[in-house]
């Protein structure tokens, strides 16, 4: 045991051991890094660019990187530097609704079957299993293609397909902790399921799913992406990544900028969120 017993310090010194342990894992400072680059880049969007990023400039199109446009601009002489700056905050306006929808729907499906068992059970995890029989992507294609394309309805098609993740998740978790000594005790003294759910399985199942919340974090930049790049996701002249990426297409021959970097924001997004959540699922594996 080389590590704390983190109980036994008090507050402060249990918050300030915390931090200490995971800023030693290398994937989470790594990855924290670049989601934080990406937040702070959306926060600080005003203040990093003077550029609107749906103003036009069409005697200026297509420019390569400058001094006065430091990615240059695309076909209607937009500035993509503060498109893609910009961009940023769609995008995480993109992940945390969806996540947080995920998670509302999924996590309260998944406690409810794993306490309830039986019929209930099989009928929550039959449902789960029919969305998991689709691709993530291609459901989400079926369902933009059946509301009709824009974020709204893409959200709700990507948060869809994200919602059996949580709900398997949840009642594996509930199921391990159900039959624990200490659950069984409250249940001896009368307490009540909605304290027993607060208080203790979802207090004990918070770390698995904040480890799931970052992983599928970056699934979703990847599909928000790819249904925008395929004309189902966010409109022009909104600055999305994937729709930048979709309009930069068929000028690769005379500015591959236009596409490049707005893929290079997808990559840095999706490997600090992907890498975050590795290095947090290693410190959870080395707790438990």
């Amino acid at each position: 045991m080389n590590s704390i017993d983190t109980s036994v310090l008090p507050p402060r010194s249990r918050s300030r051991h915390l931090i200490s342990t995971l800023l030693a894992n290398p994937s989470i400072a790594i990855g924290g890094a670049l989601v934080l680059l990406v937040v702070l880049a959306a926060a600080l969007a005003p203040l990093i660019t003077h550029w609107d990023p749906v103003d036009q400039d069409l005697l200026n199109t297509l420019q390569a990187p400058s001094a006065a446009h430091w990615f240059g601009t695309d076909d209607y002489g937009r500035d993509l530097f503060s498109r893609v700056i910009y961009g940023a905050r769609i995008t995480l306006f993109e992940v945390s609704l969806s996540v947080a929808i995920s998670m509302v729907i999924g996590i309260p499906l998944g406690i409810i079957s794993g306490l309830a068992g039986c019929k209930m059970d099989a009928l929550i995890m039959w449902v789960m299993d029919i969305i998991f029989a689709f691709p993530g992507i291609v459901l989400a294609i079926l369902i933009v293609s059946v509301l009709g394309e824009g974020l709204t309805n893409m959200l709700i098609a990507i948060s869809l397909f994200s919602i059996p993740v949580y709900a398997r998740l949840s009642r594996n978790l509930t199921l391990g902790l159900k039959n624990m000594e200490y659950i069984e005790a409250a249940h001896m003294l009368g307490v009540r399921y909605p304290r027993i759910i607060t208080h203790y399985i979802l207090r004990n199942s918070i770390g698995p799913l904040i480890v799931q919340s970052t992983l599928t974090a970056g699934a979703v930049v990847l599909s928000a992406a790819s249904l925008s790049f395929l004309g189902l996701g966010v409109q022009p002249p909104m600055p999305e990544w994937g729709t930048m990426m979709s309009d930069g297409r068929n000028f690769l021959g005379l500015n591959i900028y236009v596409s490049l970097f707005p893929g290079l924001a997808i990559l840095i997004t999706v490997l600090g969120f992907n890498v975050l959540g590795d290095g947090l699922r290693d410190v959870m594996d080395k707790r438990l």
